[in-house]
C-alpha cells in the first residue's frame, strides 16, 4: 500500500521540531510567518475555486447534501460516541484531537483521484470536495465551539473571530480577485501547489515546536498511540461502509456511490492543520496528531478500494446510473481540479 511522500515530509518536520524547536525570538518569527502562510493558503483556495463549477454542481444537490451530511453530521456523531473510550483507549487530549478530526472538511484532490481510478462520477467528486471545503470554513469552527468548548486548550469565542479574519476573509478575497488572477493561478498551479505544502509544513513546525517547548508530548505513550490507531481504523471502516451501502439505500447509481464513498469518508489535512493552529494554539500539536494519522490511513485503504472498484467497473450497477452528461464532463472536470 502506498505511503504518501508528503506524510514523510510532515514526519520529518515533526522530527526537526522535536530536535530543534523554535524558542524565544525564533518562535515569535515562525508564529508570525505561520499566521501569514495560513492566510495566504486560504486566499489561494478562494482563487482556485471556480464559482461556475460550483453552481453547475448544485444540479446534483442530493449527492452533495449526502456528502455534507456524512462529513459534518455522521462523522461528528461518531466522534461524540468515541467519548466513551476515554480513558481506557484514549487520553483526554487525544480524544479532543480525534473529535476535531471528525469536524474538518473532506478532501478535494484525493477524493477526485480515487474517484477517477475507480471510474466514478469525477465531476461530482470535484464539486462535493469543493462544497465541503467552502462550508467547512464556517461550519468547522462553529462545531468546534459547540462540541469542544474549553476542552480545546486555548479555544474560545475569540477563536471564531480569528477564524473569520485569518481564514474566511482571505478566502473571500481570493474569490473576489479570481476574475483577475484566476488564469495566473491556473497556469502556475504546480508552483503554487508547492507553496501550499510549504505553508502547511511551516504550520506543523510551529505547532510541534510550541508543543515541545511546553512539554506536552510527555503526555502520550506508545500504548496510547496504538489505541488511537485502532479507534481511527474502526472510524474509517464505519464511514466507508456507511457511505457505500447508504448510497445504495438512497438510490444512487454506482458512479455516484463511488464519489460519495471517497468524498464522504475522508478528512482534509490541508484544511484541518491550519484550522487547528488557529483554534488550539499551544495544544495544536496533539490536536493534529489524530488527523495526520487518519490522513495516511485513509490514503492507504482507499487506494486499495479504488483499484478494486476499477476492476468491477464493468459489472452490473445498482440503482439508477448518473446522467450521461456527467460522463462527458469527466475530462474537463479533471483538468480543472
Amino acid at each position: 500500500m502506498p505511503v504518501d511522500p508528503y506524510i514523510l515530509l510532515l514526519l520529518v518536520t515533526v522530527g526537526i521540531a522535536a530536535l530543534v524547536p523554535a524558542r524565544g525570538t525564533a518562535a515569535s518569527v515562525t508564529s508570525g510567518a505561520s499566521t501569514a502562510a495560513i492566510a495566504f493558503l486560504f486566499f489561494l483556495y478562494g482563487a482556485r475555486l471556480s464559482t461556475r463549477e460550483a453552481v453547475e454542481g448544485l444540479r446534483h444537490w442530493r449527492l452533495h447534501v449526502t456528502v455534507l451530511a456524512c462529513t459534518f453530521l455522521i462523522f461528528p456523531l461518531l466522534g461524540l460516541a468515541a467519548r466513551g473510550l476515554v480513558p481506557v483507549f484514549l487520553t483526554h487530549s487525544l480524544y479532543t484531537g480525534l473529535l476535531f478530526l471528525t469536524l474538518v472538511p473532506s478532501t478535494i484532490q484525493s477524493s477526485i483521484a480515487f474517484t477517477s481510478i475507480a471510474r466514478g462520477n469525477v465531476p461530482a467528486a470535484i464539486c462535493a470536495g469543493s462544497f465541503s471545503s467552502l462550508v467547512g470554513i464556517v461550519i468547522t469552527p462553529l462545531l468546534a465551539a459547540a462540541l469542544l468548548g474549553d476542552s480545546g486548550g486555548g479555544f474560545s469565542a475569540d477563536s471564531l473571530v480569528e477564524i473569520v479574519l485569518q481564514l474566511l476573509v482571505p478566502f473571500l478575497a481570493g474569490q473576489v480577485l479570481r476574475r483577475w488572477i484566476g488564469r495566473f493561478v491556473t497556469r502556475h498551479k504546480k508552483v503554487l501547489g508547492l507553496v501550499d505544502r510549504g505553508s502547511i509544513l511551516l504550520v506543523v513546525y510551529t505547532a510541534f515546536s510550541e508543543g515541545m517547548v511546553r512539554g506536552i508530548w510527555h503526555q502520550v505513550s506508545p500504548l496510547r498511540l496504538g489505541g488511537l490507531l485502532v479507534v481511527e481504523a474502526a472510524l474509517l471502516a464505519v464511514m466507508l461502509a456507511l457511505t457505500w451501502y447508504g448510497g445504495r439505500a438512497l438510490g444512487f447509481g454506482r458512479e455516484d456511490r463511488i464519489a460519495i464513498q471517497f468524498a464522504g469518508s475522508k478528512k482534509s489535512l490541508a484544511s484541518g492543520l491550519p484550522m487547528a493552529s488557529v483554534l488550539f494554539g499551544a495544544q495544536a500539536s496533539l490536536a493534529v496528531l489524530p488527523l495526520m494519522l487518519f490522513h495516511q490511513m485513509q490514503l492507504m485503504v482507499c487506494a486499495v478500494i479504488a483499484k478494486r472498484r476499477a476492476h468491477d467497473a464493468e459489472g452490473p450497477a445498482v440503482g439508477p446510473e448518473p446522467a450521461a452528461a456527467s460522463r462527458t464532463a469527466v475530462g474537463t472536470a479533471t483538468r480543472s481540479g
